[in-house]
């Protein structure tokens, strides 16, 4: 990938302290809240302006299809969360399947394939940076295959011990980030921005 590939690609990352996809419970993380915590606002809101592509697997792009487009709100919902699926709505999707036959969702496409060179054209594409918001297995790929600029990491303060949704894995060779930032929220949660040393 040549220098002149300016979009950027950054994963976002949900685990628990030893590494797991997971959304347990813990003290904080089911009250449910009018304003977005920091977390959401680090990872999605501070991003709308310069980010116009989410990459999803299929699972995680059904999933968001059925909970977050416009269409699935309820009118109960907070104001912010309206507003993040008009973002989505409005945003390019890419579905990084094989087994996806059909995108139903505005805005979206099926790509399939190696995933490096899907990477290589979307960073040719004109558009803003792109967000990987897809399961550990899918997110996996992309760190072995050292394809992310950056990492945003929310790491929740609980030790899951099982389960097949585990980040991390052999890696092809080692990389090195650089840590950007760190921060402590209210319930224990860490979030973490790093980016590829290149």
């Amino acid at each position: 990938m040549g220098s002149n590939l300016t979009r950027k690609i950054t994963v976002n990352m949900y685990m628990t302290l030893d590494g797991y996809g997971e959304f347990p419970k813990y003290p904080g993380s089911d009250i449910r809240s009018e304003e977005p915590g920091e977390g959401f606002t680090d990872m999605w809101i501070n991003r709308y302006a310069s980010v116009d592509t989410i990459l999803y697997g299929r699972r995680s792009y059904e999933g968001h299809l059925a909970v977050h487009s416009e269409l699935a709100r309820k009118e109960s919902d907070p104001k912010y969360l309206f507003e993040f699926s008009r973002f989505l709505d409005s945003s390019q999707k890419i579905v990084l399947s094989h087994f996806l036959k059909k995108a139903e969702w505005q805005n979206s496409r099926i790509m399939k394939g190696d995933l490096s060179r899907i990477v290589a054209r979307l960073k040719r594409e004109p558009g803003k940076d792109m967000i990987v918001d897809a399961g550990p297995s899918l997110v996996q790929e992309f760190i072995q295959r050292g394809l992310a600029d950056d990492y945003r990491i929310h790491v929740m303060p609980v030790i899951f011990g099982r389960g097949k949704n585990y980040y991390w894995g052999s890696m092809l060779k080692q990389q090195t980030l650089k840590l950007l930032s760190v921060k402590s929220l209210k319930h224990g949660e860490l979030m973490l921005h790093y980016e590829t040393v290149r």
